[in-house]
């Protein structure tokens, strides 16, 4: 990636944008970073990501919501981007049972915003996140991006199906060339606070129980950051290509005659929650309180990416283990929340 142009990040703020911002930044692209800064987590942990990607001198902050269709345009006019990624959203499968309105507005609406500027503004490759939760009640494992993802449990689910399928609808349209991204459970340094790593961590040191569902036999492909960020950052400089060999007959759920592709980015290695639990007390020195508690509504038992497309494209497959990553968060959780 040469080009004087500069990558537009929405959600730069949040902890995959975060990273991914300053992976760009080290690399010497210049940067335009997007973020609401809502309160669906704690502000002041988006603030001092903020703080230090604003140290970067070829990176530009914009406090803007996806939602706000007049402010986004003009972002796109004033910013030119070549290429996109779009990590902004209402996130969470739980916030989703109560709040279900948030995702109409954010991942509906505000995806919609960010299609229509590519569209006017030329942009080369738009790259969004997608997510393992869209397999819903499917147990065929690992998943695939090439079988069928048509019965989410969740609306957080649906909104991340919907956002694949109106992605494919603007690269029939307008050749834009689109790329899903399908996120399995992403922890690492910088974490959000509602995820289990970072709920489990603070309670463990504070002494309390943690809540374990499904009496700890979940199964998870949790993926490090760095994987995700790598596997991003490759897969821009792939734009998406119409699949010669895709037939109508027999569509392929990942490909198309259309500029679309759809890749997992996970771990391709399950793990189940109380195996992380134990990695996780070993990494802290103290053991766990665990509170067995059944399914929640929305979840699913498991998840298993198949990545061999993303492989495929990129030459790259996630390769951090839990033993690697889980004390890495520890130690800059520690740091910096000073316990």
């Amino acid at each position: 990636m040469t080009s004087s142009r500069p990558i537009l990040i929405t959600g730069a703020a949040g902890f995959i944008g975060f990273h991914l911002c300053q992976r760009l930044l080290a690399d010497g692209r210049h940067v335009v970073g997007l973020d609401s800064m809502n309160e669906y987590y704690d502000v002041n942990l988006k603030r001092a990501r903020l703080d230090r990607l604003n140290g970067f001198p070829n990176f530009r902050f914009e406090h803007v919501d996806l939602t706000e269709r007049d402010r986004i345009s003009a972002l796109f006019l004033s910013a030119a981007p070549e290429i996109v990624v779009n990590l902004a959203a209402q996130a969470g499968v739980r916030y989703s049972l109560t709040n279900p309105h948030a995702y109409a507005e954010s991942n509906l609406n505000g995806f919609l915003n960010i299609l229509e500027g590519c569209r006017y503004a030329s942009v080369s490759h738009l790259v969004y996140a997608s997510s393992s939760s869209i397999y819903g009640g499917s147990t065929r494992m690992p998943f695939s991006v090439h079988d069928s993802a048509d019965h989410p449990l969740s609306l957080y689910a649906a909104s991340k199906k919907a956002n694949e399928l109106m992605a494919h609808t603007y690269s029939h349209l307008f050749a834009l060339p689109t790329t899903g991204l399908r996120f399995f459970t992403v922890y690492g340094p910088w974490g959000r606070p509602d995820m289990a790593l970072f709920i489990f961590a603070k309670a463990i040191l504070a002494g309390e129980p943690i809540d374990v569902f499904n009496y700890g036999n979940m199964r998870r492909d949790f993926t490090y950051i760095d994987d995700i960020v790598e596997g991003i950052v490759r897969v821009t400089q792939q734009p998406a290509t119409a699949n010669p060999d895709w037939k109508s007959a027999t569509p392929d759920p990942a490909t198309s005659n259309a500029p679309f592709r759809i890749h997992n980015i996970g771990g391709n290695s399950p793990v189940q929650l109380n195996r992380l639990i134990e990695v996780l007390e070993d990494a802290l020195g103290r053991k766990a309180n665990r509170n067995l508690m059944p399914i929640q509504p929305g979840d699913v038992p498991a998840t298993f990416a198949d990545v061999s497309s993303l492989e495929e494209a990129t030459g790259f497959r996630p390769k951090v283990p839990i033993e690697i990553g889980v004390p890495r968060f520890v130690k800059w959780y520690r740091e910096f929340y000073q316990v």
